[in-house]
């Protein structure tokens, strides 16, 4: 073994044997082309680089030792708590040259499939309300990362990750670096959050303007200011306190299924009322998001996005009531349901396209597109046809987003023969 990899110490729960085959002697800027996955590189605080190993991606950043262990544990502890992130895989320290030079330790992470950076969402020809979707997407993740007590420090839109979630998207942190993690939040905490928040995005904003990414007319200072009030009106409705006469108790229901609708369940609630009898206050003590994808995944195994859970129950109900079961065990109809209108959807892509998008995803894509036939042919389509209207006319045109980035050099409108600059640190953090 060479002298650099005696010198190697590796910290991961689960550590695979194929890391000690990367070239970690040689600086992560200088790494050969054969052992990257390939990617656009861009300006950023630190070097990043992906790789395959073992089947799968790792995202490779370059970093003080301290800084890196840090961002490790914490990547795990949001991991535990179930907040949307990436998936720590570990550090490597004590990394030198051929000629004994020390080089900087680095924290690796798991890819997140199918996820893309803000800039390649705005390379593509998305709805005009891209920006508001993305803001909600980070408003709904600041929202959970403050309810599990995690002060962020540098919310930016570069910080994140987003996934499609049928007609809106998910938001995941890549970035922990400089987070912290408490028992509870203060209102100033969180209020600093917001307002970094709400300063970056305008001028992530205002940057992809001037990159002509982003239409001149669109108000990058209002949809900053969106998210702080989309922020607000969800922590209002997780968090506060409601009070009403003794009579109104169906006002427990009422807010346990209004959070259910947000997509939250209640786990506990803080319910208290006067000596007299007269009136009673409720407050939601703990609340946890995924109501839909929890009820999907108990009715059919699928794990999917929480708006895609909500798509693909709708269409459950729909075939229950096509069926004539409302009457049957929902978990038998959510069965046949699953064989006989999901799979064999999803089994009708042609095999070279299933990298396009996830499967819920795609599935949400045919039912849209089989409005759109009904609609148009003023009948019910059936979805075999439906299928092959969508694999001829529309998914052929889709960026993949199975791949490592979700886009190809000519995807960004370059009028040069290089990449664009991007922000290595809106992949990995």
């Amino acid at each position: 073994m060479s002298p650099h990899r005696q010198r190697l110490q590796i910290t991961a729960a689960t550590p695979d044997p194929a890391l000690l085959d990367l070239p970690w002697h040689i600086p992560l800027e200088e790494w050969p082309a054969e052992t990257l996955a390939a990617l656009p590189r861009g300006i950023s605080r630190h070097i990043v680089r992906f790789a395959r190993l073992s089947g799968r991606v790792i995202a490779i950043k370059e970093i003080g030792e301290t800084v890196a262990y840090r961002e490790y544990e914490l990547l795990r502890q949001l991991r535990r708590l179930d907040v949307p992130s990436v998936e720590p895989v570990g550090v490597i320290t004590g990394r030198r040259s051929p000629e004994g030079e020390p080089l900087e330790a680095v924290l690796i992470t798991q890819h997140l499939q199918f996820s893309l950076p803000y800039r390649s969402l705005f390379s593509q020809s998305l709805r005009p309300d891209t920006a508001t979707r993305l803001i909600d997407a980070l408003a709904v993740l600041l929202v959970r990362l403050h309810l599990a007590g995690f002060y962020w420090g540098d919310v930016s839109l570069s910080n994140t990750l987003f996934r499609r979630d049928a007609e809106t998207f998910a938001a995941y942190l890549v970035d922990a670096e400089t987070g912290d993690l408490h028992e509870r939040l203060t209102d100033g905490q969180r209020e600093y959050d917001l307002e970094v928040a709400r300063v970056n995005i305008i001028g992530e904003l205002m940057d992809l303007q001037a990159g002509e990414f982003l239409e001149e007319d669109v108000d990058a200072v209002a949809i900053g200011n969106a998210l702080a009030e989309r922020y607000r009106e969800l922590w209002r409705a997780l968090t506060e306190v409601e009070s009403f006469g003794y009579g109104e108790r169906w006002r427990v229901q009422a807010r346990i299924d209004r959070l259910n609708d947000l997509g939250f369940d209640v786990g506990e609630l803080d319910i208290t009322s006067d000596l007299d009898g007269t009136s009673v206050r409720i407050q939601p003590k703990v609340v946890e998001s995924g109501h839909h994808s929890r009820r999907l995944m108990r009715l059919t195994g699928l794990d999917v996005g929480e708006n895609q859970a909500r798509r693909l129950l709708n269409d459950l109900d729909e075939y229950r009531a096509a069926t004539d079961r409302q009457a049957e065990d929902e978990s038998f109809v959510a069965h046949d349901w699953l064989t006989e209108v999901f799979e064999p959807a999803v089994r009708s892509i042609p095999r070279e396209l299933r990298g396009k998008l996830e499967p819920a995803q795609i599935f949400h894509e045919l039912l849209d597109h089989r409005w759109y036939l009904s609609q148009q042919q003023h009948r019910d389509v059936p979805l075999n046809e439906v299928a092959k209207s969508y694999v001829k006319h529309i998914l052929p045109s889709r960026p993949d987003e199975q791949s490592i980035l979700g886009i190809q050099p000519g995807d960004l409108r370059d009028q040069t023969d290089t990449f664009p600059a991007i922000d290595d640190d809106q992949l990995i953090g």
